[in-house]
């Protein structure tokens, strides 16, 4: 297969098909099953998720630009007789920073939508005019409106840091929006999209009607590419790359069916040829690390973690729910969903892939206020300390990092006084070198704390928190309960190491380390 150009940064679905230059993954079949299946639909998806795109293609479908769809399911599986009137709204360029630039963009955007129309402007406010503007191109057009909304909350998010401004923006956008099903009776097709699902009582009470697709297994890959994308539309991309690695570092996102990949990282990773962080480098917001870290959160349990449907899809100014977020913008997705009784789902959370968990866990020690360069240059000793076997020398570089923390942090973080922390900032460490780790390991002996495996060799961890002097529990316990007998047959050197802190000196005061070689 000859090589394309690749489609970074392009969002225009004509741009992308025109002179076949370009790769396309063809989402058509998931567009037509959506336009048959109903009329009002809403999804939720992290940045750079390819959602502008497929909005983007529902709306040349709906105006019927056959010639774009060549070579593609729709050509065969649409019927292109009949054109729509679209209505396009997008909040995505910019920040609207306050209720006078959202009525600006709203004003601009309507203008832009009445010249094409040929309508006069009637009304002063924005609300008026959508109503007149959607009856009108239903009446002359002889076709019901389709109305598409990209990034429906950003306006919101861009303030989510001031919750008074951000519940008046809300409150105009509440109201704009109550015009789709108001005018129902014109409308064809609806269909909003944005990063966060906030609740229809704060956002979507004028507008019940939506249904939301965010959790269908069927569209779960509505947006993103595939293990089968990437090993037939970009195969000619995949020569000189390490296809596990790829699959390890970026795919795995999941909303109860298909795993995708996020099309940025994929992009980049081809043009590139290097791995690299390429999504979470593109704005992953300060908020989130500021209030991870205001509240205390256990980054272990990030991993996995255990959550209703309500939780996770919970969301608004005043109401923000760290699993809703963390999940919602895409630094946790589904693992795993069960019914332990009827109508009450759990569903299970963790990281993505290696991107994401590596990333998030650098960012987060910053957040625990650690200095930058001190903080990167600790993880680079730790690498050297991984590949050379040196386990009594970690000690040393741990100390430094406790040490390094400010005191004003220790006294306002609620769970600085608790084993819980000092386990995070370790497991952080780890976690941020994208290396293989698991925790709470489980042994027919109880649980491992944490284990890491890497370059041939395996680490248990066991962290124990003390009053002032050491007292070698941790170690002991891992002797005891005989943990290392679980990895045994892999033939590789075990380092058993237990790690006590003290409460009062806010560090690490025993580092006790036994290394049981692999004939051991």
């Amino acid at each position: 297969m000859q090589r394309k150009k690749l489609p970074i940064g392009i969002q225009t679905f004509a741009k992308i098909r025109e002179g076949g230059e370009h790769y396309y993954v063809d989402k058509t079949p998931l567009a037509i099953e959506l336009v048959r299946q109903g009329t009002h639909f809403f999804l939720s998806r992290p940045r750079r998720f390819g959602k502008s795109l497929f909005l983007d293609t529902l709306k040349e479908l709906f105006e019927g630009n056959a010639a774009l769809f060549q070579g593609l399911y729709a050509e065969q599986h649409w019927d292109w007789s009949v054109k729509y009137p679209v209505l396009r709204f997008s909040f995505g360029g910019g920040v609207l920073g306050s209720v006078q630039d959202l009525q600006q963009s709203l004003h601009a955007q309507l203008r832009h939508h009445e010249e094409r129309s040929g309508l006069a402007q009637k009304y002063p406010d924005a609300r008026s005019r959508f109503i007149e503007l959607i009856r009108h191109l239903e009446s002359s057009s002889g076709q019901r409106v389709v109305i598409l909304v990209d990034e429906y909350d950003k306006p919101i998010l861009d303030r989510i840091e001031d919750p008074e401004r951000a519940q008046a923006i809300r409150e105009v956008l509440k109201d704009f929006y109550s015009v789709i099903k108001d005018s129902d009776q014109y409308v064809r097709f609806a269909f909003l999209t944005g990063v966060s699902k906030f609740s229809k009582v704060s956002l979507f009470s004028g507008l019940n009607n939506l249904e939301d697709i965010t959790l269908s297994p069927r569209y779960s890959a509505i947006c993103g590419y595939t293990d089968e994308d990437i090993d037939t539309v970009f195969a000619p991309e995949l020569p000189g790359l390490n296809r596990e690695d790829i699959r390890c570092w970026y795919n795995g996102y999941n909303w109860l069916g298909t795993s995708v990949y996020n099309p940025f990282d994929l992009l980049l990773l081809f043009r590139n040829r290097i791995f690299s962080p390429y999504w979470f480098e593109t704005g992953t917001p300060t908020f989130l690390i500021k209030l991870l870290t205001q509240r205390g959160y256990f980054t272990p349990n990030l991993a996995r973690m255990y959550a209703g449907e309500a939780l996770i899809s919970t969301f608004d100014v005043d109401n923000i729910v760290s699993e809703a977020l963390l999940f919602q913008t895409g630094y946790l997705t589904i693992h795993g969903v069960d019914q332990p009784i009827i109508g009450q789902w759990v569903y299970t959370l963790g990281y993505p892939n290696k991107e994401v968990e590596a990333s998030l866990n650098a960012s987060l020690l910053l957040g625990m206020g650690a200095d930058g360069m001190t903080a990167f240059g600790q993880r680079l000793r730790l690498i050297e300390l991984l590949k050379t076997h040196n386990v009594p020398a970690m000690r040393d570089l741990f100390h430094a990092f406790f040490a390094s923390i400010p005191h004003d942090w220790y006294r306002s973080s609620p769970i600085a006084r608790y084993e819980g922390f000092y386990a995070s900032v370790f497991y952080s460490h780890f976690a941020a070198l994208g290396i293989d780790i698991t925790l709470e390991d489980a042994t027919n002996q109880g649980r491992i704390d944490m284990t890491v495996r890497f370059d041939g060799h395996v680490y248990l961890f066991e962290f124990k928190v003390v009053e002032l002097a050491p007292e070698g529990k941790a170690l002991q316990q891992l002797q005891d309960r005989n943990y290392a007998e679980k990895y045994r047959s892999r033939g590789e050197p075990i380092h058993l190491i237990g790690v006590e802190f003290s409460r009062d000196s806010r560090n690490i005061v025993a580092f006790d380390t036994l290394t049981l070689a692999a004939s051991d």
